[in-house]
């Protein structure tokens, strides 16, 4: 189980989100196993019951089928990455589809140039921020249809418009700039639109926090001065 748990996956998620994924799948499938075994042991003991017992043969059985139950559900169903087309940005809640960013992230790395890699992981980061302010947020609300645009559609078309581009032409200058330089402006554009989009959505927590240290001030902190100078 361990092992399956690590396919599709080599390498640790940087983002929470993705992490979460796999930690969902990976716990599915022990529930699964745990059903299963329950389901092979408890038949086991009724049939036990109606013909006196089960007899090593019996004792053999169940181990065999256990074991095969342990075999069957640690491996299968494996662990789907999402492919681009699962970043479907329309009717998607907002904070899986950010989740589900993150793995299809992971998938890109190696195609990518150092620099790149270094910005891919930065915005997994960021996108762990920005699910958090997505939880109490309204599907129907713009913000919520900004995000999904911006991490299912221009994030994955950035890369994918990069990954089509020949390995040769990739460094090639056109009107004083080549596509690479390009890529990497593209992935910093979207780096920084997510870094304001959660800081416009942790804005309102942001302000209430404040508001209530003040009102705890003004209430509480002249009393206490009084009962220090006391």
């Amino acid at each position: 189980m361990l092992v399956d748990q690590r396919a599709g996956g080599r390498r640790r998620s940087i983002g929470q989100g993705a992490a979460k994924i796999r930690a969902g799948h990976f716990w599915r499938k022990v529930r699964n196993i745990a059903l299963a075994g329950a389901a092979i042991w408890f038949g086991t003991v009724i049939i036990g019951t109606i013909i006196g017992g089960i007899g090593f043969t019996g004792l053999v059985l169940g181990l065999g089928l256990s074991a095969a139950a342990l075999y069957l559900l640690g491996k299968y169903p494996r662990f789907k990455m999402p492919t681009r087309a699962d970043l479907d940005p329309t009717g998607t809640d907002a904070r899986a589809l950010v989740g589900r960013t993150e793995l299809w992230l992971e998938t890109q790395r190696r195609a990518l140039p150092p620099p790149a890699v270094q910005l891919v992981d930065q915005i997994s980061l960021q996108l762990d921020g920005l699910a958090a302010q997505l939880v109490d947020v309204d599907q129907a609300h713009p913000k919520a249809a900004e995000v999904r645009k911006l991490v299912g559609e221009h994030l994955p078309n950035v890369i994918d418009g990069y990954r089509k581009i020949p390995e040769n032409l990739r460094y090639e200058d056109r009107a004083g700039s080549n596509p690479n330089a390009q890529f990497i402006g593209g992935l910093r554009t979207i780096s920084d639109e997510i870094d304001s989009i959660t800081r416009q959505l942790a804005m309102g927590a942001i302000d209430n926090l404040a508001i209530t240290t003040r009102y705890l001030d003004y209430k509480y902190g002249e009393a206490l001065d009084e009962g220090q100078k006391a």
